[in-house]
C-alpha cells in the first residue's frame, strides 16, 4: 500500500525552492550518517533546477559528502550529450560542477549520440542494466532503493516523461523505456518506469505557479496513473508534494489539508 501524499505548501516558488534544498540536503546527510552513501534521483524543469540552484547556494551544502553520493536522472531529453536542453546538462551548470562528486557515482541517461546511436529502446536498456547493477540484495526489484526521487509535475500531470494515456505509463515490467512521440518536446526520450519509481524510499513531486493547479488537484484526486501519472508515483516510505500557494490553489480541502511553510 502507498503512503498518504503529504502537502507541504509555501509562500512562493522561492521559498519554495529554498526550503526543498535545505530539506534534500538534511535528508542526504542522514543518509550518509545511516549508510555511509546516498543516492538521490534528479528531475529537470523549472522547478527542479531552482531546487538545484538553492542547494549550490546553501551554505549548508558542505554538510554533504560529494564524494558519497549516487545520482541518477528521472527521465531525459534524447539529444546529443552536449545539448543545453538535457536535465544532465542543465544540472551540472546549476549545481554539479560545484561540488566535488565522484564522476564514477553521478549516472547521466544515455545521449542520442553515444554507443547506441538513434536507438532509443537499446539505450533505455543500457540504463535499465546500470540501475541493475547497482542495486543490492536488500534493494526492491532491480533498482536501488533511492533515498529520495525528485519528480517536476508537469501542466498535463506527466511526471519524468510518463505521460497521461501514453504507452510507458502502463508500463509494469520494465524498469526504464524508451518515449517516442511525447507530447512535449523534443518527441524522443528515456525514462524510469512507476515500477522504478516506487522503489524509491521517498518520492517528491515539485509544483509551483497557477499553470500547475488543475494537475495538482487532479492528480491529488485519485484519477489513476493512466489519466494522470503524476498521481501513481509514491514512494515506499514517504511521498512528498512540495508547492507553492499558487499550484496548491485548487485543492479541495477535504481531501488533503495543506500544511503551510
Amino acid at each position: 500500500m502507498s503512503p498518504v501524499p503529504q502537502l507541504v505548501v509555501h509562500r512562493d516558488k522561492e521559498l519554495m525552492a529554498q526550503a526543498a534544498a535545505a530539506r534534500l540536503i538534511t535528508k542526504i546527510v542522514d543518509a550518509q550518517s545511516a549508510r555511509g552513501i546516498a543516492s538521490v534521483v534528479l528531475t529537470g524543469g523549472r522547478n527542479g533546477n531552482a531546487l538545484l540552484a538553492a542547494v549550490a547556494a546553501s551554505p549548508a551544502r558542505d554538510a554533504v559528502d560529494w564524494s558519497r553520493l549516487d545520482l541518477w536522472w528521472g527521465d531525459e531529453r534524447f539529444v546529443p550529450a552536449a545539448d543545453p536542453d538535457r536535465n544532465a546538462v542543465q544540472a551540472t551548470g546549476e549545481l554539479l560542477a560545484r561540488v566535488p562528486l565522484d564522476p564514477a557515482r553521478v549516472h547521466p541517461m544515455p545521449a542520442s549520440d553515444g554507443v547506441d546511436g538513434a536507438d532509443v529502446e537499446a539505450a533505455a536498456e543500457r540504463y535499465a542494466q546500470e540501475l541493475a547493477k547497482a542495486a543490492g540484495p536488500q534493494d526492491r526489484g532491480r533498482v536501488p532503493a533511492f533515498d529520495v526521487l525528485l519528480l517536476g509535475v508537469g501542466p498535463d500531470t506527466h511526471v519524468a516523461s510518463l505521460f497521461p494515456e501514453h504507452p510507458g505509463v502502463r508500463e509494469s515490467a520494465r524498469t526504464v523505456v524508451g518515449v517516442r512521440g511525447a507530447p512535449k518536446p523534443p518527441p524522443t526520450r528515456i525514462s524510469l518506469t512507476l515500477p522504478a519509481i516506487r522503489a524509491a524510499r521517498e518520492v517528491w513531486l515539485l509544483a509551483a505557479g497557477e499553470d500547475k493547479a488543475d494537475a495538482v488537484a487532479l492528480a491529488l484526486s485519485g484519477p489513476g496513473e493512466l489519466l494522470a501519472p503524476a498521481s501513481g508515483a509514491y514512494g515506499t516510505s514517504r511521498t512528498l508534494w512540495l508547492l507553492d500557494r499558487a499550484a496548491a490553489d485548487r485543492i479541495p480541502p477535504q481531501l488533503y489539508p495543506p500544511a503551510s511553510a
